[in-house]
Parts: C-alpha cells; sequence; structure tokens
C-alpha cells in the first residue's frame, strides 16, 4: 500500500486536522509542512504532530485521495499565504521605505519595501520580497513580468 495512502484526513468540529493512521491511532491538530513550497507545491509535504513528530511523507497531493488532498489544499492555502506578483504598477521612491503598487495573482494591492534586503534572490529569476508587515510576496519569473514592472524592478536590485 502506498505510504500516502495508509491514513485518513478528517477536519473536527474546530476546524482542525485529524489523522487516524492505519492502526486506529488518532492525532488531532496535524500539521502539514512543505519540504519544497516554491519549487515543488505539490510535493514532499509532511503530516506532524503539534510537537513536531512525523506521522506521513506525502511524495506527491495527487497520491492522496480527492478528500484528503483537498483538506490538505485549504490548509496549506489557509497557512502558507504568499501572494505571486505578477505586475508592478507603481513604486513612489527608488530610495528605501518605498511604497509599491502592484498586480498579484490574489488581485492588487499596496504594500511597503522597508530595505533592499528584503528583496532576496531564490534562483536565478526568482525573487522572495517581504513587506513591512511580514508578508511575502513571489516572483516565480523576473523574465515574466512587462518590460515596466522589469525596469521597476532593477532599480532596486
Amino acid at each position: 500500500m502506498n505510504k500516502a495512502m495508509d491514513f485518513q484526513l478528517t477536519r473536527n468540529a474546530f476546524g482542525r486536522l485529524v489523522f487516524t493512521g492505519a492502526d486506529g491511532e488518532v492525532h488531532e491538530g496535524v500539521v502539514p509542512v512543505h519540504a519544497f513550497p516554491i519549487a515543488a507545491p505539490a510535493e514532499g509535504i509532511a503530516l506532524v504532530t503539534a510537537d513536531g513528530r512525523e506521522l506521513a511523507w506525502i511524495d506527491c497531493l495527487t497520491d492522496l485521495p480527492d478528500e484528503s488532498r483537498i483538506l490538505l489544499e485549504e490548509e496549506l492555502g489557509s497557512r502558507e499565504f504568499m501572494p505571486e506578483i505578477r505586475g508592478i504598477r507603481r513604486v513612489s521612491s527608488f530610495a528605501t521605505p518605498s511604497t509599491w503598487q502592484v498586480e498579484t495573482d490574489r488581485g492588487p494591492t499596496t504594500f511597503i519595501l522597508k530595505g533592499e534586503d528584503d528583496i532576496r534572490r531564490l534562483a536565478a529569476s526568482t525573487l522572495l520580497i517581504a513587506d513591512s508587515n511580514g508578508i511575502h510576496f513571489l516572483i516565480r519569473d523576473i523574465q515574466t513580468l512587462d518590460p515596466g514592472s522589469r525596469k521597476l524592478l532593477d532599480r532596486f536590485l
């Protein structure tokens, strides 16, 4: 039997994930943890107890029955809020702190960039930008941004 399928996931009345193992042992409040949330968001997920003990390893979300997969996707989505920037519309100043108006996969938003150090390069064309509130914005591929957005971004890199 596939290790990813020898358990059952449900939600309790408080909305917390409940893990029931093949041995019938029940663990409430389990947490899914991505190994590589940006590079492989549907792969390499551990289910851990509140005290950090691993209960199961999931190679790929698609290996799970639909009910369990949907529960995990919902849980991960609520825990890992990371909007993806699709375009930079305006930057208040090229000195920091500056206010950025951006288009994301979740709609338009505005945030404050405290300093250039809050822009981290994860790969050759992938950036992670932290705003003044600690929210992380992802630019998956700089090359997919429009020329105006790339020009604004280049001023900070």
